[in-house]
């Protein structure tokens, strides 16, 4: 799945280090490739706990019709679910409904040790 870019004419590498993978029920917030924020999209709240924070999302994996899996490694797609896995602990979220950007609020929350996101 391509991301939205801003400019079509930019030919070059993905720079951009924010990502929000939205399911059905959750928000999972990444900066370089780790979770930095799990929000619940009924609420609004920030889920403190969630077994994905600090974690590096492993891949992702696609429910077939026909009762089987198929797994990607890479760059998670629309109908994939994300996968975790770390200290024997395994997570795999609903299926993604889309992928977006944070806003800038966001990411310097984010960014910032002493600001708590949510």
């Amino acid at each position: 799945m391509a991301l939205h870019r801003e400019t079509d004419d930019y030919a070059g590498p993905e720079r951009r280090r924010h990502r929000i993978y939205v399911t059905k029920n959750t928000e999972y917030h990444f900066r370089d490739g780790f979770c930095v924020a799990v929000r619940d999209r009924k609420s609004g709240d920030f889920l403190h706990g969630h077994l994905a924070l600090r974690r590096r999302m492993q891949g992702a994996i696609r429910f077939l019709g026909d009762g089987g899996i198929r797994a990607n490694p890479g760059e998670p797609e629309t109908g994939e679910a994300l996968y975790f896995s770390a200290d024997g602990r395994d997570l795999l979220t609903s299926p993604l409904e889309r992928v977006e950007r944070p806003n800038r609020e966001i990411v310097k929350a984010y960014a910032s040790p002493r600001r708590a996101v949510g």
